[in-house]
Formats: C-alpha cells, structure tokens, sequence
C-alpha cells in the first residue's frame, strides 16, 4: 500500500483514492460466505433481477464485523480520516453480471438516525425499511468519510463509480448543472480486496454491467460528530476504545 500521505492528498484534492490489498482473496470469500448464509426473508433485505441489497448491513449481519474490521482497513481509518471516527452507516450491494441497474449522477446527501424529530437545519426527511434519513447541515455531510470494500474486481463493465474529481468541494450541486466542458469524468477500477475511500459530497454515478461480471460491495460511512440530543446516528458503532491504537 502507497504511503497514506499518498491517499490522504488524493481523498483532500480529489475527494477519492483506491487503496489494493486490503483483504486477501480468503478474507473476501469469508466476507461473502456469510452473506449468502444469512436469511434473504429479512426486512433490510431487497433483492431483484437488477439489485441485491442489505440495509444496516453491519447490524443485520454483526458476524461480519471482525471481518470487515481487519488491521488494514482500521489503520486506514485512523490515518486517513482519524482515530475519533466511528461506524455511521453500512449497505451492502450486490450488482448481478445481467444487472441493467443504473444510478445516475449524485452526491450522497443524507444519514441514517434512530427517530424523526425536529431539528433546525435537518431536513427533508424520508424513511426506507423503517429507517428515518434526513439531510443534515452541510458541515456534518463534509464531515463524513465512505469506504467501498470491493468482494469483486470492478471496472467500467460491471458499474465501477464514475466521478467528477474535486467536485466534493464545492458543497451541495446539482447534477443536471455539470459543465461538461470543464468537467472531466474519471472511472474508479477497485481490485477484489480493495477498498475505495470517497467524500459522500463527491458527485458520483454507476453504469449499467456490460460483461456478466458481478459486483459486490460493502458500503461504510464514518463520522466524528455527535448529532443534536435529541437525535441518534442510528448504526453507530466505536472502532477504537479512547482513541487507543489497535
């Protein structure tokens, strides 16, 4: 793995870096293993021709976390966003090779909490499998770090993310405005057992699978910042015991 001051420059100028070798081929199929040994029945649980997802998958699916938290990716978590960083949110994608599933161009501009309520500067709100999201004050969505742990290579023919670099800093926008003449799109290819590390402000889409290859990915978003009392991350979870080393 490059030196983190490495990613750290990417994920600050460009709002993304790939990061390989984070989880062995063994690590991976672990990963997977339980997920297809888990009841598909469940509420959290969506599956289609296009899409198979997992909702507050690190509490629906717990025996994944030692897993998913190895010694590399809790290194990376603490070099790159900081060791008072814990677990907001989690999803679980599985992309078929057939899938013609397409998500346009978009910023992630909502968290999962445990209540609606009324707080100045939140809102709107929706609620998804009995999951209240809101959108936040744009300080806590700067705040907040995503990593994409890939279980499957992937490239622009099985819905590698396509970005609009930098665009994380300039705050919330509209996609249908992109100036495509001075914007410049790039394509993220993650190595099986990589991970991709992005800013949820960084405008962002994936493409329909063109090659029959599948696409599994285990979203996590991480924050610093406690919410309004009022108001709970609704998957919160500590990594790191008094920001000691582990």
């Amino acid at each position: 793995m490059p030196e983190p001051t490495v990613h750290k420059v990417e994920l600050d100028t460009k709002g993304f870096t790939v990061i390989g070798g984070v989880f062995s081929p063994d690590e991976t199929e672990q990963i997977a293993a339980v997920v297809s040994r888990a009841d598909h029945s469940r509420d959290a649980f969506r599956k289609t021709t296009e899409l198979f997802a997992i909702r507050r998958f690190l509490k629906e699916l717990p025996e994944t976390v030692p897993l998913l938290f190895n010694r590399k990716l809790k290194s990376i978590v603490r070099q790159l966003f900081g060791g008072n960083y814990f677990v907001v949110k989690s999803i679980y994608f599985d992309k078929p090779g057939q899938s013609n599933w397409y998500v346009a161009y978009h910023q992630d501009l909502t968290i999962s909490v445990d209540r609606k309520t009324e707080i100045a500067g939140f809102g709107p709100w929706t609620v998804k499998q009995n999951q209240f999201a809101v959108q936040p004050p744009l300080e806590i969505l700067q705040n907040i770090f995503t990593a994409r742990i890939h279980l499957d290579d992937t490239d622009e023919g099985n819905g590698a993310l396509r970005v609009i670099p930098n665009s994380h800093a300039k705050g919330i926008l509209r996609p249908e405005t992109i100036d495509w003449t001075m914007e410049k799109e790039t394509i993220c290819r993650v190595p099986k057992g990589g991970v991709m590390v992005m800013k949820p402000l960084l405008l962002h889409s994936s493409s329909r699978t063109t090659n029959d290859n599948r696409r599994r990915v285990v979203h996590v978003e991480f924050s610093n910042q406690q919410l309004p009392a009022s108001a709970e991350w609704a998957e919160k979870m500590e990594l790191f015991k008094n920001n000691a080393t582990e």
